[in-house]
């Protein structure tokens, strides 16, 4: 070691058990973290405002072209998509600079922690996107349920009708609203129906029941459907997800990110589901 590195090595060390230990301080006691807004330029876009939530649980987000040209090989202009499970809306901004301005993304989130940053993120870009920030989970009828996480800051979790401890041990005070997705379009969405071309779905192992709650919607309007299969997930909920889909007409394709050059790896029969542990797939109709 050179004697002039001593400093920076120091540097480094410190800075790593100053984030290790509020790493460890976010897991076990609740804090109510700021958000800072950031400015990006995609190749394509231009500048686009972001707020990034400064909970050390979270790796800061940035806006990629390369993440809104996968958006637009499925989304056009003024079309409606819905992100449900959108946390702080990095993919929901993904998703509304593909549909434009003229074009309109529902972005669902249950958690009020990260609801709190969603709805910074759909103000922030008026002249490029159009997103409503929703503070709900898309479930099979409007009922209220418990959200738990492993975290004691929220960063992500899900949904329970019961006390169930799956996602973790910390629940919120206040149970979270579930609503029938198919419902609330009807009452407030319905001119945009026809234009539905795209659903997102990532509810930490909650997605399978979301699409047996919009399985009508799916085979109604047959919008592109990407979703997660989690890794806690049997394999016989993995099956049923396939099936599920496949019923419905759809063909399934393993990604392993959302950028535009990502390979669609066909998922052809249920025991694929077990190929990957946690991952995410699109499935696009036959």
């Amino acid at each position: 070691m050179i004697a002039g590195d001593a400093p920076f090595i120091m540097f480094n060390i410190v800075k790593y058990l100053t984030e290790s230990f509020k790493r460890k301080r976010a897991r076990r006691h609740f804090q109510q973290y700021p958000y800072q807004i950031m400015q990006f330029t995609p190749a394509g876009e231009g500048p686009v405002a972001f707020a990034n939530w400064l909970n050390p649980l979270v790796t800061p987000k940035e806006i990629r072209q390369e993440e809104v040209d996968f958006f637009k090989k499925y989304v056009r202009k003024g079309d409606l998509a819905i992100d449900i499970g959108a946390n702080i809306g990095h993919l929901s901004m993904a998703v509304a600079l593909a549909a434009g301005k003229e074009g309109l993304v529902l972005a669902f989130d249950p958690n009020p922690h990260v609801f709190r940053i969603l709805q910074v993120n759909a103000g922030l870009n008026p002249g490029k996107t159009n997103i409503h920030p929703l503070n709900m989970a898309v479930t099979d009828q409007a009922d209220t349920f418990f959200y738990r996480s492993s975290e004691a800051s929220f960063n992500n979790g899900g949904i329970t009708a019961g006390a169930s401890d799956f996602h973790g041990r910390f629940v919120l005070p206040t149970k979270v609203q579930g609503v029938v997705l198919k419902d609330l379009l009807e009452e407030r969405y319905a001119g945009w129906l026809s234009k539905l071309t795209l659903v997102k779905i990532d509810t930490e192992g909650y997605d399978l029941e979301v699409i047996k709650s919009i399985r009508g919607l799916l085979g109604q309007y047959k919008p592109v459907v990407i979703s997660e299969c989690f890794g806690k997930n049997t394999p016989e909920q993995r099956h049923e997800h396939f099936d599920l889909l496949a019923g419905l007409g759809y063909r399934l394709y393993h990604i392993a990110g959302f950028v535009a050059d990502t390979p669609l790896i066909p998922i052809e029969k249920p025991e694929d589901m077990n190929r990957w542990k946690h991952f995410d797939f699109i499935a696009t109709h036959a």
